[in-house]
């Protein structure tokens, strides 16, 4: 430490005695916390009292000027020696005693005063002789150091001063410290009005002073490689043209930081650094001065005119300490993020540093003006920061009890406005309608809920108490609706389908059974490892329902009845040893083919398989009596089968002949075939046993996976509830019966082709909407102070006051018990001049009150729907008012036409009063440039390590 000159000749001391009771008097003084004392030599005090106590001002023992040589290690650094004690080595006086003495006595020259601080330790109250001595240096050369004493009750702003003087740093050079204790890491001293005992600084630590980029970004920050970039380090661009970078599903975060970053008010407070003299690290309602410095970061590397972009990498990681629902990369609502951001911004940098317990009075009949003021009097008592500054305006709250008629009246402040958006009663939906015709493929409608049914019955000539609906998910069924469920639980996102019920094959008890019927294809390996030995299934394909005779559940009836609905007519003609024996008379290949009534067409490889598995049984005659047995095994159904329905994937093998001649010769073939089995009726009978099905029939739950016993009593099924049944194919059968291509398609029927006519509303329709009269919910009943219990009040929202920039959100997420749904309505708003004078309940408007007119500056928009979507923003740059459409790290020139578009989500205005003209014109875009492209790049300002020394960066 540099040494103090001495004051210069002493001034003439009053007497002796004088002397002697001053400074006797101030040495009695109580140790105050933060006074200073200063130390005197112990020989030179002893030889004073001596001098004073003798009374003779000519004495021999006068003690001279004031020398505290014997207290200093050396007279170069003037460091005071290690273990002095006092009342041995020095004495301790008061400040106002020190300064008399020194004025009476003077002081060896270039000594500087012993000055100590009285510091509050958690046990004592006592003189702080050995102050913490501390090395300062800067980030950018840390080999150069210079040591400092500070005492424990100092502040953190003490030791940023000395650092500033002593390198000569600008009072406008923004900086940060950092608290070194080890040579691997470091520990930002956020709070400046921390004193040194509370921050944990002790003697040989080193605090380092770190100042920020002109580009935005931190020293400590700033990945190496970027910093090396020749094109980085040269890009000039406007400020605040920048885009951001998804980090992953960040989106909703980008967009709602781009229409905060271009809210002027709010920029200019950080940007003019406001935000260091007001950062409330005390307040438990708040993240530390964290997420304001955070937030503080992002803005200025955007608008400092170098990045083309930049990763809000430590932001995201902040906002996701402080709120754990934005932990991890999922997708979350811009508008929560904006919630969130505003409260933690405001609590990070309130002014009100205690806040006060304030019990709020009803109106009990005052005029509003009167409540009005009290009510924002109170709010601001325990909330004043720059985002009540500029967007906190204040609601009227009028409930009104259905019963005693008491009217409760407060005032609430607001940050922003969730405005409904007018719904219609009236919704369209797609379903997909599945006939019990086998000809008929599933066909998708497009309707109205309120004439689904109708529409679908008169389709098809039938009742809409034959039709099921249900809602299918991943090859089974997700949920089936009873005939008196609201469909407002469906939906838009669900693939309904709505299935054609039998109406004339009920039994003469009038009882049937509706089956939910899954497909499930057999691996061909059992399944060990699950604890059991049965084949594992696999679904596909659509699910069907049907309804049954309760008296047909047997295997055998339910066997038919599911063959017929596939698309076949007769089990026996379901066998594949038919095809496979007929494939064996290669020279009557074209006739055969004719008198097959199944099977698709198949691989030679895979015929020659079966056709080897089945000559391998016993009691099999010749291949070409097995081909003769197979042709006579067709009966004349075959035509029929080949209608069956295609849409479900059975296919039939052989063409439609429609030729008449081709139709004589399968008649005689058919007649000759019916004349073999004549002749070989034990070989026929014996084939046919050795027919394998198609498909095997399994009770299962409710998702398809679990086998269940179906209970079979007198050869039937019994069910005690909603009976799911598998069809259980081999996977050969699967391969040359069903095809899946064919499975999939469906019929669009002509209302699909109809464009749906989106509606269009305006913004002051939702305002008005907003201020309508509603009636509580169950869920959330006020209490009556008059009925002493819960009531449905009805409720009305009026505004009273609007802040400088007003946050309109427009609620397109609509949450039920039933159901949610995103509302893709249009809303018109005006980009100038938004007049809220007609909203206003407060009408008495006098001079001194500002005006009601809003200017657009920016808007988040939601692209999608529910489970995936897109955010981006529009956004009007408040320097040299051109508009820019932020998409994530790409931003491009905007034009106001392109705005309005049913994706808005979000809506900033400012009060026209409070908008400032352009100070640079705007730019003009380059045809050039694609698409008016501006900056794509991406910056990584915020994510990196040091270069100079590890410091954990918040």
């Amino acid at each position: 430490m540099a040494a103090n000159s001495s004051t210069g000749s002493a001034t003439e001391p009053p007497g002796l005695e004088t002397q002697w009771r001053e400074i006797d008097n101030l040495n009695q003084q109580q140790l105050r916390a933060g006074d200073s004392w200063y130390l005197l030599d112990k020989r030179w005090y002893d030889q004073w009292k001596e001098y004073v106590h003798a009374g003779d001002q000519n004495s021999s023992s006068y003690p001279g000027k004031i020398d505290n040589t014997e207290l200093y290690e050396d007279l170069d650094s003037y460091h005071l020696k290690e273990r002095l004690s006092e009342n041995e080595d020095f004495v301790l006086v008061p400040a106002e005693a020190w300064h008399k003495l020194l004025s009476w006595y003077d002081m060896m020259d270039n000594q500087p005063p012993l000055e100590r601080k009285v510091v509050d330790l958690p046990s004592t109250v006592k003189v702080e002789v050995y102050p913490v001595e501390i090395y300062l240096c800067l980030s950018s050369n840390m080999e150069s150091t210079v040591s400092a004493c500070f005492s424990r009750a100092d502040k953190i702003h003490a030791i940023h001063q000395k650092i500033r003087q002593h390198f000569n740093v600008s009072e406008t050079a923004e900086s940060r410290l950092w608290m070194r204790s080890t040579d691997t890491s470091s520990e930002r001293l956020r709070n400046l009005n921390m004193t040194i005992l509370d921050s944990c600084l002790s003697s040989g630590m080193t605090v380092i002073m770190e100042i920020r980029n002109a580009d935005g970004t931190w020293p400590t920050s700033r990945p190496q490689i970027m910093r090396n970039s020749a094109d980085e380090d040269s890009y000039r661009g406007p400020p605040g043209v920048c885009g951001l970078t998804n980090l992953g599903n960040t989106c909703f975060m980008n967009s709602a930081l781009q229409c905060l970053s271009n809210t002027p008010p709010l920029t200019e407070y950080f940007l003019r650094n406001s935000y260091l003299e007001e950062l409330n690290f005390t307040n438990p309602l708040g993240m530390k001065g964290e997420i304001a410095e955070a937030y503080a970061d992002v803005i200025k590397q955007m608008w400092s005119g170098r990045h083309y972009s930049v990763v809000p990498r430590v932001f995201k990681t902040k906002v996701g300490h402080f709120a754990s629902q934005f932990l991890g990369y999922q997708q979350h609502d811009s508008q929560e993020l904006l919630s969130f951001l505003l409260d933690g911004l405001h609590e990070d940098l309130n002014r009100v540093k205690k806040k006060e317990y304030i019990e709020l009075r009803d109106a009990d009949g005052r005029p509003d003006q009167e409540v009005a003021e009290e009510a924002w009097r109170n709010h601001l008592r325990r909330n004043d920061s720059v985002i009540v500054d500029t967007f906190h305006g204040m609601f009227k709250s009028t409930l009104v009890c259905p019963e005693g008629n008491k009217v409760s009246v407060t005032f609430d402040p607001f940050c922003y406005s969730s405005v409904p958006l007018p719904v219609s009663k009236e919704r369209v939906m797609e379903v997909f309608y599945k006939s019990l015709k086998t000809t008929t493929k599933p066909t998708k409608f497009s309707g109205r809920v309120i004439d689904l049914c109708t529409s679908l019955s008169q389709f098809d000539l039938l009742l809409t108490n034959v039709m099921a609906v249900a809602d299918v998910f991943n090859h089974r069924f997700y949920r089936i609706y009873q005939a008196d469920e609201s469909l407002s639980c469906i939906l838009d996102r669900d693939d309904i389908f709505v299935y054609q019920l039998s109406s004339g094959c009920v039994d003469q008890d009038g009882e049937e059974v509706v089956m939910a019927i899954y497909m499930r294809e057999r691996s061909h390996y059992r399944d060990y490892g699950s604890g059991s030995n049965n084949y594992g299934t696999s679904l596909f394909g659509h699910p069907l329902l049907m309804s049954v005779p309760r008296a047909q559940c047997t295997r055998e009836d339910l066997y038919q009845l599911l063959l017929k609905r596939l698309g076949e007519e007769d089990s026996e003609e379901a066998g594949p040893s038919k095809k496979e024996e007929e494939t064996q008379e290669s020279g009557q290949a074209e006739e055969q083919n004719n008198c097959q009534s199944e099977a698709s067409p198949s691989s030679e490889g895979e015929e020659k398989a079966e056709e080897e598995e089945l000559s391998s049984e016993p009691d099999r005659g010749s291949s070409t009596e097995e081909g003769q047995s197979a042709c006579g095994s067709t009966d004349t159904n075959s035509q029929d089968a080949t209608d069956g329905d295609q849409s479900a994937g059975v296919e039939p093998s052989g063409k439609e002949e429609e030729d008449e001649d081709e139709d004589e010769e399968e008649e005689e073939e058919a007649a000759s075939c019916a004349q073999a089995n004549k002749r070989l009726p034990g070989r026929r009978r014996n084939t046919e046993k050795q027919k394998k099905a198609l498909f095997t029939i399994q009770a299962v739950n409710s998702n398809g996976t679990t086998e269940r016993g179906m209970g079979e009593v007198d050869g039937g099924f019994s069910f005690s509830s909603q009976p799911y049944i598998a069809i259980d194919w081999d996977p050969d059968m699967k391969k040359k019966y069903y095809n899946e291509n064919e499975a999939e398609k469906y019929i669009k029927h002509q209302s699909m082709d109809v464009p749906h006519q989106q509606i269009t509303v305006q913004l002051q329709e939702c305002i008005e909407l907003f201020t309508t009269v509603e009636t509580l919910e169950e869920e959330n009943p006020w209490y009556c102070p008059t009925c002493k219990k819960h009531q449905l009040a009805t409720k009305k929202l009026d505004l009273w006051s609007l802040p400088e920039v007003l946050i309109i959100h427009l609620k397109r997420f609509s949450y039920t018990k039933y159901s949610r749904e995103k509302l893709d309505t249009i809303v018109e708003f005006p980009l100038r001049d938004l007049d809220f004078s007609g909203f206003l309940l407060k009408k008495t408007v006098n001079s001194t009150e500002p005006p009601c007119r809003y200017d657009l500056i920016s808007v988040s928009n939601h692209f999608g729907g529910l489970r995936d979507g897109h955010y981006t923003s529009y956004a009007r740059n408040k320097d040299n008012g051109q508009w820019y459409y932020f998409d994530d790290s790409k931003v491009t020139y905007a034009r106001e036409e392109q705005i309005v578009t049913s994706a808005v989500y979000l809506l900033f205005y400012q009060r026209q009063d409070k908008i400032r003209q352009p100070t640079v014109p705007p730019p003009v875009p380059s045809s050039s440039q694609p698409e008016n492209h501006i900056s794509s790049q991406t910056h990584d300002g915020m994510d990196g390590a040091s270069s100079c020394v590890s410091m954990e960066t918040d």
